[in-house]
């Protein structure tokens, strides 16, 4: 069985709800399950163009995803320039919902510094951080 839900522990992530996988020289990506259960339907996903020339700084919005609620910036984890898109998601933007660590990846970046995706957080203090599930 291969593909799948990547292990969430391989992952890096950002305060902002974004989820990171190193490959090579590039990172993978998209937003985390708790972004999507905030966006139960989502409806769109903004993707910017692949432009070698159009520097991002961390933290900078880089896409709207927009849902039957809501909208959420997504945003730079760090400092690059985006090499690719993932666009099954003008089609199909619910792949974000359906599959948030897999098909659902939103972006391809190349990192300025591979060393400030050492710095994001880890799983664990990414989870410390979610604010606790509202009791309905």
């Amino acid at each position: 069985m291969s593909g799948g839900m990547p292990d969430p522990s391989e992952l890096k992530y950002t305060s902002t709800h974004e989820w990171v996988r190193v490959e090579k020289n590039t990172i993978v990506v998209g937003v985390t399950d708790y972004v999507q259960s905030l966006l139960p339907d989502i409806t769109n996903v903004e993707l910017p163009e692949p432009d070698e020339h159009h520097h991002y700084a961390a933290g900078e919005d880089i896409s709207i995803i927009e849902s039957l609620r809501t909208t959420h910036d997504f945003r730079a984890p760090v400092a690059g320039t985006i090499v690719g898109i993932n666009t099954e998601l003008l089609s199909s933007p619910e792949l974000v919902n359906e599959d948030p660590y897999g098909e659902g990846w939103i972006v391809r970046m190349k990192p300025d510094d591979m060393g400030e995706v050492e710095n994001l957080l880890d799983v664990y203090r990414y989870e410390e951080n979610l604010p606790e599930e509202e009791e309905e």
